[in-house]
This record gives structure tokens, C-alpha cells and sequence, in this order.
């Protein structure tokens, strides 16, 4: 497919229904989750830092870093991309909007901009800041690629904020009016919390983060009104406990047990190869 038709396809994906989209850290886990039939993907930042050996914290990854994963992962499979572009890699709005501009010519069909700031003292950036900050984000997309799906976050529940729930609901239907496509609070846990954002937001779509598997299914969200669900850091994390499992395994009791669970050689092969 062209740009234009990933970028419509994706596009598409949030008229209606409810759709997984997983998170690659590679072009490896990409091919891989392609392979298995998801129509779109999402970068994480979060499982990138992992691979590369660094925390999840602000300042961990530079822009060229974050660029050149997007576009490996992008160049990857045919599948639209949407990139998790943390607070848009800029100390101003025009920072920002030079920095959306660079992620968008990577071909994602998705970009997500959140507002959570580098100063601990202050974990969100002021209301009327992040607000310039998804405006910016929309200015960039519009000037470059027009249909590029812009998210626009709300971190409130991952910060520690004191009423986050208030903060999200306020703070979405602003980025809804500011231009944002698609709408994001990581950290909602429970179906009253999910309802209470699509209601906030309707009728834009609403992306919830799979954090519950104790009641939360592509059924159970979508009846909710959900349109998209991302997996963050979860996959790539799963990858690191079997690794660190079977890696502890032959460091404190010397066994090779473990590794009988291992992924055949074949299968990987095969699937890189085709």
C-alpha cells in the first residue's frame, strides 16, 4: 500500500468496532505480531529503553534514537504505525511541532503525544502548556501529512496525581476540542473509569491501556465503547521474564531446564526468512 492508503487504513480502524494494537520494540517483535494477523502496531518507549539498557525516565531516549526506532519498525511490515512520541521532544510548542514534523516523514500513520514533563517537581506540564503542546503536535501533522492520527495523552494516573481521574476527564475533552484524533489516559482500571472517558470524549475514539487481564477483554472494552487497545512495555516485558527466569535458572541452580521452552529454531527462521 501507498502512505496515504496505510495512513487511511488506520484511519478506518477507529471508525467503529475495537481493535488490538500491540507494541514492537523491534523490527523483529514487529514481523512477529504482523504475522499474526494485527492490522496495526505501536511503538513504545518504555520497551525500547529495556532493549537498549536504559530506565523509563524522561531524557533516556533522544529524538534521533526514537526516530530511527520508528522507522525500523515502520519499514518493517505494511502495517500503519503509530509512534509513542512521549512529550513530543520539545521544551516549546515549536519545538515540538519541528519535532512531530521529523516523526511524521518516518511514515508513521499515528503519532501520540502526552503531558507528562522531565521536572519531577512538576510530574504534568500546566493545563494551558500541554494544550499548546497537542496544538502544536496537531499544526505539524497538518502542515506534513494530514491524516496522521494525532492521540493525545493524559498521564495522570501514572504520575501520582491526587485527583487524576478529574484531571483526565478535563484535561482529554480539551485535547479533544484542540484537535487531537484519538484520546489516551494510561492507567484506567476499572469499567466506570472507561466509561466515564468515552463519555468525556465522545464521539472521538478512545485508547485504553490493557492493565487488568483480570476483566479486561477486546469484548469487555469494546462494549464499552472502547475503539483501541495498546499493550505498552507488557510484551516486551513478558520477553524479559522468560528470559530473566531461564537466565536465573542456569545462574543459581545450574540447570538448562528452562530452555526446552524456548521458541524453535525453525520457527524463527522461517519467520524472519519469509
Amino acid at each position: 500500500m501507498t502512505e496515504p492508503d496505510v495512513i487511511q487504513t488506520f484511519r478506518n480502524l477507529h471508525a467503529s468496532g475495537c481493535f488490538v494494537i500491540p507494541n514492537p520494540w523491534d523490527r523483529g517483535s514487529a514481523i512477529a505480531l504482523a504475522s499474526m494477523g494485527f492490522r496495526a502496531l505501536a511503538t513504545s518507549s518504555a520497551a525500547l529503553s529495556f532493549a537498549l539498557g536504559r530506565p523509563d525516565s524522561p531524557g533516556a531516549l533522544d529524538l534521533d534514537t526514537t526516530l530511527a526506532n520508528i522507522r525500523e519498525i515502520v519499514r518493517a511490515t505494511e502495517l500503519p504505525v503509530s509512534a509513542d512520541f512521549q512529550d513530543g521532544y520539545g521544551a516549546t510548542p515549536a519545538d515540538v511541532e519541528a519535532s512531530v514534523r521529523r516523526c511524521v516523514e518516518t511514515g508513521v500513520a499515528g503519532v501520540s503525544i502526552e503531558d507528562a514533563a522531565p521536572d519531577p517537581d512538576q510530574p504534568l506540564y500546566e493545563a494551558t502548556e500541554a494544550l499548546e503542546r497537542v496544538k502544536a503536535a496537531r499544526a505539524a501533522i497538518d502542515a506534513t501529512s494530514p491524516g496522521v492520527v494525532l492521540t493525545a495523552r493524559c498521564e495522570a494516573f501514572l504520575v501520582g496525581c491526587s485527583d487524576p481521574m478529574d484531571v483526565v476527564l478535563s484535561r482529554l475533552a480539551a485535547f479533544a476540542d484542540a484537535g487531537a484524533d484519538c484520546l489516551f489516559a494510561p492507567g484506567l482500571r476499572t469499567a466506570e473509569q472507561v466509561e466515564q472517558v468515552v463519555r468525556a470524549v465522545a464521539p472521538k475514539p478512545v485508547n485504553v491501556l490493557a492493565v487488568d487481564p483480570s476483566w479486561m477483554t477486546v469484548g469487555s472494552l469494546g462494549d464499552l465503547g472502547v475503539r483501541r487497545i495498546s499493550v505498552g512495555s507488557a510484551l516486551a516485558r513478558t520477553a524479559w521474564g522468560a528470559f530473566l527466569a531461564s537466565a536465573e535458572d542456569i545462574a543459581s541452580g545450574g540447570s538448562f531446564q528452562s530452555l526446552a521452552r524456548a521458541t524453535p529454531f525453525a520457527r524463527l527462521d522461517g519467520l524472519f526468512a519469509s
